[in-house]
């Protein structure tokens, strides 16, 4: 989001020197409805190609964070495989190895796995 803002205000910042660099008495260009047009092309595309993906992929993550229970077979982002065995708020208990537990937040849960997956491994 903050690098969209941050996109969005410097072709703002652009649009005033793009008006004034254009000669006084230059013919066939574009009005200011073909801008507006233009500028809400690219605004429709750059909601189509990167808004609604990554607030689709948060709205999963978020569903998947919020659904983790304890025995779920789980990947972290750092690639770590292994079985949920306490669940807390913010951070949940990774059993690795038998008897190999690590403590992970819960935001760094990648994705579930089916169950029995880790037998397979």
């Amino acid at each position: 989001m903050k690098t969209f803002q941050s996109v969005f205000v410097a072709l703002m910042a652009l649009v005033p020197g793009l008006a004034f660099a254009q000669d006084a008495g230059a013919q066939g260009g574009m009005g200011v409805i073909g801008q507006v047009i233009f500028f809400a092309g690219f605004i429709l595309i750059f909601y189509l190609l990167i808004w609604r993906p990554q607030s689709k992929r948060a709205k999963e993550h978020k569903a998947l964070m919020s659904g983790l229970n304890k025995g779920d077979e789980v990947v972290t982002s750092g690639g770590v495989v292994g079985k949920i065995t306490r669940v807390a708020d913010d951070f949940i208990v990774v059993e690795i190895a038998d008897s190999v537990e690590i403590k992970v937040q819960k935001a760094a849960v990648a994705t579930a796995l089916p169950k029995g997956t880790l037998k397979d491994i």
